[in-house]
C-alpha cells in the first residue's frame, strides 16, 4: 500500500506536507481543512489555511492558495487559480483557467466564465447566466 502524503518544498525552502483527499485524491496541505464530502480531484492543490465546504468540487489542476474560504457547492473547474484570502459563496462557479485575485469575493450563486480574471479585493456578482450584477 502507497503511502497516502507528498512533501513539497516551496519557494521559501521550507517543506510542506500535503496528503491526498479521500474523495479525488488531489493534495491538501497541513493546516487546511477540507469537508469530506467536498472532491478533489488528483493533480488540485489546496494550501495551508484554506477551508473548503460541504459537496464543494475543487477541478484537476486548482490550485487553491492559503487563507481562501469556498462555501458549500461551490465548483472551481481545471486549471483554476484562486489567489490568497478569496472567498468564493455557496454555489459559486468558477470556469477553466479563470483566475480569482487576492481577497477577492465572489457572491454566492455566481457564475464566472472561463479564462476570466477577477482583480485583487474585487467584489463579483453574477445572475444565472454569468452577467454581472451592480455593486
Amino acid at each position: 500500500m502507497g503511502k497516502n502524503y507528498i512533501d513539497i518544498e516551496n519557494d521559501r525552502g521550507e517543506t510542506l506536507r500535503y496528503r491526498k483527499h479521500v474523495n479525488g485524491r488531489g493534495l491538501v496541505a497541513n493546516g487546511a481543512k477540507v469537508h469530506p464530502t467536498a472532491c478533489v480531484e488528483a493533480g488540485a492543490y489546496v494550501e495551508p489555511g484554506v477551508q473548503i465546504a460541504a459537496g464543494a468540487f475543487i477541478g484537476r489542476g486548482a490550485w487553491i492558495e492559503s487563507d481562501v474560504v469556498v462555501g458549500p457547492k461551490a465548483r472551481i473547474a481545471p486549471h483554476a487559480h484562486i489567489m490568497s484570502k478569496a472567498q468564493l459563496g455557496p454555489g459559486a462557479q468558477i470556469g477553466v483557467r479563470t483566475q480569482v485575485g487576492e481577497g477577492a469575493k465572489v457572491a454566492g450563486g455566481s457564475l464566472i466564465g472561463d479564462d476570466q480574471t477577477i482583480g485583487d479585493g474585487e467584489r463579483v456578482a453574477t445572475d444565472r447566466r454569468g452577467l454581472r450584477l451592480a455593486a
